[in-house]
């Protein structure tokens, strides 16, 4: 008896090992053979992810079948197969930085820190794709080197309103730089064979009831304003995956929706990726897989077992799954796991860094700089203040922040640039701040962020006594946010009534001596700035610079490097100017509350009533002065714009514009070239003015000139008609403006339209379930 059953036992192993040996596999066989070859429980497995655990929490359910923990600190991991030649693929977070344990098993003698890179809004203050490409592309090298194959990045929603909480991971207000820059760093990461995943799809624009809000809107502010920026993206950059979001767009959770996954996505853009989901978005697996949102993260297994249970029972085609499967196969190809690429875990952090300090220099914006303040001369001594000089902040929290070896202050840049920063200073805001941490309460959760420190007051005297010992005062502004939590009004928007103080304190006491105060921005989205600016002589708009940003700060403060961003999102004079400022982030429904803690749901819709008017259009519309206008940033130098020419005066097919773009100033600079078209008013009402065009200049010796070059496609005039369901170039005159920013116009032309042009005819789907009442121009 004991000799047969070990005969059955090894005849059992010899059938799996041939069965196994003559199974198809992938990269060998087709996808097609792949899939039939696949069980019904492997398939819902593939389309699930392995599950989940925060930093210090149990997993999130149990993850689906197996283990996988190949990088430490990673987001998550695909399910694997390995009869069939199918490995477990790592996606990893990072809109601003790889971001995963930087040490493991306890070891800090071997660490896996990442670098830290400028975020979104200064990327997109740069002007600047060619830049940002190359800065994807080491930003890919990372994610190659540690062993990742999808990097959950970039982000590209817009900044509908200044107080959304991951603005700073998102580019602009205006969805061309939007899809400009995230074309960009997609092309530079992807080159190293790895994948990114574009988010948050789509009109995603606020963090509160971020996974259950009902975003209700135009089909024609959808298209023109939040979907455009995707579009772009996709057809110039063909990322390998998007990402869902959390909300519903008109009654319909994103995930679940076919017309937005399939129609839009797929069949009018021509997306050949797959697409996941965010972090537990969505609610019903069955409607997310006929939608077309591949692959379901982070994971559970009640999600497969209910998609086996919808096959079995007839209410999942299984000819959809296999199309989810496909799909994601076909990722799964090209990653860096299913070759075997035996990652090396030691990326040129140091090469790296300098690209990153680089890059940052490039995206900050001179604000303000009253009598040639900055650069610096005759200035040896600085007195530093404002918690964030000494505390920096490199980048926004929660999935935005990265595990990076170090930071460099104001202060150390200063030192490092041959500044030297009062000492005393120093030392009273060291250890105040570290006092004052110490003191705040340990975060609850993930989303649980500290509050910052308030600033510290000085008396009259010591300013007074700082102000004789010191050439110039230096005060930084800091102000952080992220993931899980919008934005306030008091205290953030809005400076404090301490840090209003300080400010007015030290330029009272440094202006009686003739000496000047320069205000630093250490921000991740935009504050108010028009109730204080006159106290400063210079305000510099630094954003969060990454790991470099003391270093990148001292560069432009010292005159090393030039400032050429111009800002990709519009600075109001107040909060009440901003056309969502009535409506964001919409209304609650408590009493048809779920759940509780981390899984509560609170049912809540925000209607985007001001329509296409967004950013600028609406200031330019409806004639707001903003403090600062979109486009807008000042440089050491002086350029002039001239000889702007138009190849035809009649619009046929395409048409070029050209601009010449002299630096008549003293020191070499860049400038950036913005491109506004405005079209005659027809059936469609039309904002202003539109960008349609930018570039930026080589670095311009004092008076050199380049020839800036644009081609201008019946696309670039097009709004989107939704009673033809097209898009639409109306006939009439237009306005051809090559500016400075979206108020500094420096050049102007005109051409005509002779007859309307309906560019493309597209599906009509995601329109309101309501009548909306949107706001038009008289």
């Amino acid at each position: 008896m004991k000799y047969t059953v070990l005969l059955l036992a090894v005849l059992i192993l010899i059938k799996t090992a041939s069965s196994q040996s003559t199974a198809p596999r992938l990269g060998k066989n087709t996808i097609k053979e792949v899939v039939a070859a696949m069980t019904l429980e492997e398939k819902a497995k593939l389309v699930v992810g392995n599950g989940f655990r925060m930093p210090g929490t149990q997993p999130q359910g149990p993850v689906v079948g197996q283990t996988q923990n190949k990088v430490p600190g990673a987001a998550g991991t695909s399910f694997a197969i390995p009869r069939l030649g199918i490995p477990s693929i790592v996606v990893a977070d990072g809109p601003a930085g790889l971001r995963i344990s930087p040490i493991r098993n306890k070891d800090s003698s071997i660490t896996y820190y990442a670098t830290a890179w400028p975020v979104a809004t200064l990327l997109a203050s740069t002007w600047d794709p060619a830049l940002v490409k190359k800065a994807g592309e080491s930003f890919g090298n990372e994610v190659h080197d540690y062993g990742v194959d999808i990097l959950l990045a970039p982000a590209l929603n817009i900044h509908r309103n200044p107080l959304g909480g991951r603005n700073f991971e998102y580019y602009s207000e205006d969805p061309l730089i939007s899809g400009k820059m995230t074309a960009a760093i997609v092309n530079g990461i992807q080159m190293n064979g790895v994948g990114t995943s574009i988010k948050h799809f789509a009109a995603n624009n606020q963090e509160s009831n971020r996974n259950s809000v009902n975003t209700i809107l135009s089909e024609r502010a959808l298209r023109e304003i939040y979907l455009k920026g995707f579009a772009i993206a996709v057809k110039e950059s063909q990322p390998w995956t998007v990402m869902s979001s959390y909300n519903k767009i008109n009654g319909t959770y994103t995930s679940e929706s076919y017309e937005l996954l399939t129609t839009i996505l797929r069949k009018e853009w021509g997306f050949k990726g797959f697409v996941m989901t965010d972090w537990f978005g969505g609610k019903d697996p069955i409607a997310q897989m006929k939608a077309g949102n591949d692959l379901l993260m982070p994971g559970t297994p009640q999600q497969a077992e209910r998609i086996i249970s919808a096959v079995t029972h007839d209410s999942l085609d299984i000819k959809i799954l296999d199309e989810n499967v496909s799909r994601i196969l076909n990722i799964i190809l090209k990653s860096p796991s299913f070759k075997n690429y035996a990652f090396t875990n030691k990326p040129d952090l140091k090469k790296h860094a300098e690209l990153s300090r680089k890059v940052a220099a490039e995206g900050m914006v001179l604000l303000k700089n009253s009598g040639n303040t900055l650069p610096f001369n005759n200035v040896k001594n600085i007195a530093a203040f404002g918690n964030t000089s000494y505390d920096i902040i490199a980048g926004g929290t929660g999935s935005g922040d990265v595990n990076k070896a170090y930071t460099i202050s104001l202060v150390q840049g200063l030192n490092n640039a041959g500044f030297n920063v009062d000492e005393s200073l120093k030392t009273n805001y060291n250890n105040y701040i570290i006092d004052a941490k110490a003191k705040r309460p340990k975060p609850r959760g993930f989303f649980d962020n500290p509050k910052p420190v308030a600033e510290m007051l000085f008396d009259s005297q010591l300013l007074s006594q700082k102000a004789a010992t010191s050439d110039v005062a230096l005060i930084t502004i800091g102000r952080n946010a992220g993931e899980g939590a919008d934005r306030k009004l008091p205290n953030d928007f809005n400076l404090s009534d301490t840090e209003r103080i300080l400010i007015k304190n030290v330029a009272d006491a440094f202006h009686a001596r003739g000496k000047k105060l320069v205000v630093i921005l250490n921000i991740g989205g935009v504050i108010e700035v028009a109730s204080w600016r006159n106290m400063a002589d210079a305000i510099l708009l630094s954003w969060q610079p990454g790991l470099e940003a003391g270093n990148a700060i001292a560069d432009i403060l010292s005159g090393k490097v030039n400032p050429s961003g111009k800002l990709a999102t519009t600075f109001p004079a107040s909060y009440a100017d901003v056309p969502s400022a009535k409506s964001f982030p919409g209304k609650e429904y408590p009493e048809l509350a779920t759940g509780t803690g981390l899984a509560r749901q609170m049912p809540a819709e925000v209607t985007y009533d001001e329509g296409i008017y967004v950013g600028y259009r609406y200031y330019k519309t409806f004639n707001i002065q903003p403090a600062y206008e979109f486009g807008y940033g000042l440089s050491y130098t002086h350029f002039n714009y001239g000889n702007l020419k138009i190849s035809q005066p009649v619009f046929n097919d395409k048409l070029t514009v050209q601009v010449t773009v002299t630096n008549n100033g003293s020191v070499a600079g860049k400038e950036v070239v913005q491109l506004y078209i405005s079209a005659p008013a027809g059936k469609l009402y039309k904002p202003a003015t539109e960008l349609r065009a930018f570039a930026k200049t080589s670095l311009l010796q004092p008076g050199k000139s380049e020839t800036v070059l644009f081609t201008i496609h019946a696309d670039d005039l097009t709004s989107f008609s939704t009673a033809d369901a097209s898009w639409i170039a109306e006939k009439g005159v237009y306005t051809v403006t090559a500016g400075a920013s979206v108020n500094d116009a420096r050049q102007t032309a005109t051409f005509r339209l002779a007859n309307d042009i309906v560019v493309e005819k597209v599906n009509r789907v995601l329109g309101p379930q309501t009548t909306l009442n949107e706001l038009k121009p008289r």
